[in-house]
């Protein structure tokens, strides 16, 4: 001590400095283990990006007026491109149109199907009277119906239902989107998108990345210190192929997807938690598709939803070649934000068990 009184102020300062440096590292050290980093993971249109939407509305600021306005635009956009998709579809399919004045008439330049695929999607800010009249007589068109019901054959948005059922209100001139209207828009994910909201004194830092094959490479930044990965599977995927390659199943590319990720070194400490998205509409899609028709290895009865999921549930399951790992999984309705509320709690619950010690909550 008595060497202390010796120091000149100079010292002292540097003393003082270095204790207030070692004291805010200790600080930031204890931050950054109370911090927890979930990446999100999957193909392209499997939730990723509806999911995180619902945390922002479930444990953030969710989305204001002014914030929903935003989205009009992409609505409007949606609308088109879908209604865009199964006209190109209508002919590709050689479907008829069964309404007379639904049948493109190169002569007559207002003709519905043409005044649509005209249509600039990325310049739409608006909808005209003349376009919504003829989405809406093209939508009530058998041929269409037809087309839609064909969708696994070519590529529409999940949300094209949606939306063309509701084009009234949509088209109205006061219109805002709702959170259910945002929660369906469609936008591809490019780069990294990164959502942190504080629960509980932790900061959960959701990190979203493309799905697409040539959003992938952009991962390997993301790999640093994951806590957990969510991998969603999107359930009603079992019958369609892939944007990027018309031969290949989309539930073969994402189950070669998970087993690439579960069995990467980077990942060996990390939670898997295993999202089976879309589960309505499976429902749906299997009253009237066979799974067995595109997974022969299905013995399960048809028209069976519990056997559909507990199939590919087990799909998935079996790319786990390490038997002491488990796999956390929930069936999942990404536009469904009381479902999500509820599911999320769960993994919560699972992630902080699993980290209680090297987050200091015990």
């Amino acid at each position: 001590m008595a060497g202390c009184c010796c120091l000149s102020a100079e010292e002292k300062e540097s003393q003082r400095i270095s204790a207030e440096i070692e004291r805010q590292l200790r600080r930031d050290k204890k931050d950054a283990r109370r911090e927890l980093k979930l990446l999100l993971l999957g193909t392209g249109e499997s939730g990723k990006s509806t999911f995180i939407k619902q945390m922002r509305i479930i444990h953030g600021s969710g989305y204001s007026d002014e914030d929903r306005k935003g989205f009009t635009k992409l609505v409007y956009q949606n609308i088109f491109t879908a209604m865009q998709a199964m006209i190109r579809a209508m002919d590709t399919l050689r479907i008829q149109y069964v309404c007379e004045q639904n049948k493109v008439l190169f002569s007559f330049e207002q003709e519905n199907a043409q005044l649509i695929r005209e249509v600039d999607v990325d310049k739409v800010s608006a909808l005209s009277r003349d376009q919504v009249e003829a989405i809406k007589q093209l939508w009530q068109d058998p041929g269409i119906q037809e087309c839609y019901d064909r969708r696994r054959e070519y590529q529409l948005s999940d949300s094209a239902r949606y939306y063309l059922t509701d084009i009234d209100r949509i088209a109205m001139p006061s219109f805002v989107p709702t959170q259910q209207d945002v929660l369906r828009v469609r936008v591809p994910t490019t780069g990294i998108i990164e959502y942190p909201f504080d629960l509980e004194n932790i900061i959960f830092r959701m990190v979203d990345v493309g799905g697409q094959r040539s959003e992938r490479r952009k991962w390997i930044h993301c790999f640093e210190s994951v806590t957990s990965i969510i991998f969603l599977v999107a359930l009603s995927e079992y019958d369609q192929v892939l944007a990027e390659c018309d031969n290949e199943n989309r539930m073969e590319e994402s189950k070669a997807l998970f087993k690439t990720i579960i069995t990467y070194p980077w990942f060996l400490n990390s939670s898997v938690i295993l999202f089976l998205n879309k589960k309505d509409l499976l429902e749906e899609k299997i009253m009237y598709s066979h799974l067995i028709s595109y997974f022969p290895e299905y013995t399960g009865p048809k028209q069976d939803v519990k056997a559909a999921r507990d199939f590919i549930l087990k799909l998935y399951q079996d790319q786990n070649p390490d038997k002491e790992k488990v796999i956390y999984s929930h069936f999942t309705c990404a536009t469904d934000t009381e479902n999500i509320r509820f599911v999320f709690a769960a993994v919560k619950d699972t992630i902080l068990q699993l980290n209680l010690r090297e987050f200091n909550l015990v």
